[in-house]
């Protein structure tokens, strides 16, 4: 994956903000102030994402460019390296599943803001 395909898909998604909160390097993307993503802008590129546990555990046995959450609660999050190991299209629906996840916390309110939006 290409690092700003990446950051371009996280930024297409509904009602989604980016920030930098712990340095310059770690483009941070949240909806309604919950991160679902993180971006690491250096090499080796990687990405954080929510996972459901179990899912996250059977990733990390598929996949070598899977490891748990660097820096990150490891039973929720996957780093996925980006070394064009993994499709694009998978990845994509990792972002998807991590953006559903944050976002089906949401207050039924802030879900239908945030729909109509879009």
């Amino acid at each position: 994956m290409e690092l700003q395909k990446a950051i371009d898909y996280c930024s297409a998604k509904p009602g989604v903000t980016q920030e930098f909160p712990f340095d310059e390097t770690t483009l941070v993307f949240k909806v309604a102030g919950k991160m679902f993503a993180l971006i690491n802008l250096n090499p080796p590129y990687s990405i954080n994402l929510k996972c459901d546990p179990f899912l996250a555990q059977t990733l990390r046995q598929e996949f070598p460019a899977v490891k748990p959450g660097y820096h990150m609660n490891k039973k929720h999050w996957n780093t996925i390296q980006f070394n064009d190991s993994i499709q694009d299209d998978l990845i994509f629906q990792w972002i998807d599943d991590s953006y559903q996840l944050v976002f089906l916390k949401l207050s039924k309110k802030i879900q239908s803001e945030l729909q109509s939006d879009s």
